[in-house]
């Protein structure tokens, strides 16, 4: 997509939802129609979940506005059933669920099928395991109708906690009976995580695919960034690594780089040294094109990679040339954290522990050895440190350092999340 067309496209939305504002301003309340004033709730939330974060205000303004018409509605406009799919998808789609009570209590006519409004009730009262299997055998019925999606969706959430492959067919109809809206985005989101925990590894990838190309931009989208990075560290071998490429190629230099600097990060903590050399190194190539900060945190990660390697002396020596002022708070303390356990790791040792004996008269004439002996078995020593695969105690080191990282890591993590 061009900047000119993306220009268009933002502009085009703008003016539309200036236009939508001005008109229910300037139409009597009293006389708008529910689903209208929906149609306009509509295309605000599509736009947000498009990535127009503009329209957030006016989806606000758009919900207290229908709550009001709602309300003020006198009983014979239900007799439409348009305005009664309004009502029940306006409460669906972040309404207030009061406001459905309200217009329940007053149904006398029975306009509102009372087998939805009960489902609903439970789901927004947190009893949604009550209403579950009557859910599954209305979502069918319902699939055709304006709230098709909107019941879909809901259907999916409450089959989460009991049936994971009843839960991905309601968000595979509700993606496929409103595709390019919130509701899809709000489908593809929660499909991934579902596929993930339920090991189905490329099935999660293809939606992620989907969800890039679609709702990169959505104010949710950190929630998918999140679960993309978990596919790809967890699960890197069983991934077409020219997919992800084309993937990766949907996305923004920014927001690729920003993926690829969490998978090296991760990868480094958890010991997959060449996924984040890889990632490390992918992330450095796109450098020229993003904001300079981020090339001390592609050198940051990829040699967090190389400190349970041979690499770890050039680690150390990398790691101490990055400045501070390119780190933030956290990274300066990861990065403090994995220089001290990689100056650990290369450490030579005492020499005269290397001549320690057991009993106290072998110890009186180990300390009587000439320095000339010493000296060569701390040349020794030193050779053998870059074969740290080989070498049980430096094994140990490494695995400590890695255990203490991720635990720095994840301390560093909680202090974030607590401000």
């Amino acid at each position: 997509m061009t900047a000119m067309v993306r220009r268009l496209i933002l502009t085009f939305g703008i003016l539309a939802s200036g236009l939508a504002a001005t008109a229910l301003r300037a139409e009597s309340s009293d006389d708008l129609p529910p689903y209208k004033m929906l149609r306009s709730l509509q295309y605000v939330q599509d736009s947000v979940a498009q990535g127009d974060h503009s329209a957030g205000e006016m989806q606000r303004f758009m919900l207290e506005t229908i709550d009001k018409r709602l309300r003020a509605a006198k009983p014979a406009v239900f007799a439409d059933p348009r305005n009664v799919d309004a009502a029940l998808i306006y409460a669906m789609s972040g309404g207030n669920p009061a406001t459905l009570e309200y217009l329940i209590a007053r149904d006398v006519e029975g306009n509102f099928d009372t087998r939805v409004v009960d489902v609903l009730r439970k789901y927004f009262n947190g009893q949604g395991s009550v209403v579950s299997k009557g859910l599954t055998d209305m979502v069918p019925e319902y699939r055709d109708t304006r709230i098709g999606p909107y019941l879909a969706l809901v259907g999916g959430n409450l089959a989460l906690a009991y049936d994971a492959k009843r839960a991905l067919e309601f968000f595979d109809m509700a993606r496929l009976l409103a595709p390019g809206t919130i509701v899809e985005e709000a489908a593809l989101r929660r499909a991934i995580s579902i596929a993930l925990d339920d090991d189905q590894v490329v099935r999660a990838f293809n939606l992620s695919e989907r969800y890039a190309r679609r709702f990169l931009h959505s104010p949710y989208a950190s929630q998918f960034v999140n679960l993309f990075v978990q596919i790809i560290v967890e699960h890197y071998s069983e991934i077409d690594d020219h997919e992800l490429e084309n993937t990766m190629a949907y996305m923004d230099p920014v927001r690729a780089r920003e993926i690829y600097l969490r998978v090296a990060r991760r990868a480094a903590l958890e010991g997959r040294q060449d996924l984040a050399r890889l990632a490390a190194s992918r992330a450095d190539a796109l450098a020229p094109e993003v904001p300079d900060g981020l090339e001390s945190l592609g050198n940051l990660y990829g040699n967090l990679a190389d400190i349970p390697s041979a690499g770890v002396t050039d680690a150390v020596k990398a790691l101490g040339e990055i400045p501070d002022e390119k780190l933030s708070a956290r990274d300066r303390a990861l990065r403090d954290a994995a220089r001290t356990i990689a100056e650990e790791i290369i450490k030579l040792p005492d020499p005269a522990s290397l001549t320690q004996a057991e009993g106290g008269s072998n110890a009186d004439e180990n300390k009587a050895e000439s320095s000339d002996e010493a000296e060569a078995a701390q040349r020794a020593v030193h050779r053998a440190t870059p074969k740290l695969e080989d070498d049980t105690s430096h094994r140990d080191i490494v695995d400590r350092g890695r255990a203490r990282l991720s635990a720095i890591d994840d301390l560093l993590n909680k202090e974030d999340n607590s401000q």
